[in-house]
């Protein structure tokens, strides 16, 4: 496997991906074991994506091992204090014991398979599994990469680049060094795509108090 990118887990989104194209994407990558961390594992227009006929066609390739994390490593969070102005809080929830314990699990497997995050949106800047995940991975010392539709692998410092590049001028708020300005974009980064709270409304006529 010396021809394989150096790599110790990857990252994909499977946006409206035609099945067959999803598969030789993983298939390409060597990918022996997919971590679905969507916090939940369904699609409603892509229902080749839902967590029962995702699993039939990852073990018709010959990946036997899918693991649905949400529940620990979801962008979605059930704790309402996870949660700040109503936008999932990615650095609250980093430093939950449950989060901890998820990313532990998956050093383990990545020390016996190829693994592959798995989450819903097309670009990793848009997704918790690149600015949650794999940051927290990285901080780790492992190393990530995300593989783009387009058949490419983008390594996660150049995913970094390109996050602090998107972040524009307000890098320059923070002269002290890279760490302060690449943790202020992510931040910046969340709280934009982050998910966000339904607000309820109010039913038409419905009684005041």
């Amino acid at each position: 496997m010396s021809d394989m990118p150096p790599f110790d887990l990857f990252s994909i989104g499977h946006s409206n991906i035609p099945a067959a194209r999803f598969a030789a994407l993983l298939q390409d990558a060597a990918v022996t074991a997919v971590a679905d961390v969507r916090s939940a594992p369904n699609s409603r227009w892509f229902p080749w994506f839902s967590q029962k006929a995702l699993s039939a066609q990852l073990a018709g390739i010959g990946i036997a091992s899918y693991t649905a994390m949400g529940a620990t490593l979801g962008g979605r969070p059930r704790d309402g204090s996870l949660y700040r102005d109503g936008v999932a809080d990615y650095e609250a929830m980093a430093k939950q014991p449950e989060f901890h314990a998820a990313l532990d699990r998956l050093q383990e497997a990545v020390a016996r398979s190829r693994v592959c995050l798995m989450c819903a949106e097309r670009e990793p800047l848009d997704c918790h599994r690149c600015l949650l995940v794999a940051r927290r991975l990285a901080e780790r010392g492992l190393a990530v990469g995300h593989i783009l539709h387009d058949g490419t692998i983008e390594p996660h410092a150049a995913a970094e680049q390109r996050l602090l590049t998107l972040d524009g001028d307000a890098s320059d708020l923070f002269p002290a060094g890279l760490d302060e300005r690449l943790a202020a974009a992510y931040r910046r980064r969340a709280r934009a795509v982050a998910f966000r709270q339904k607000v309820p409304t109010r039913r038409a006529g419905a009684e005041n108090g």
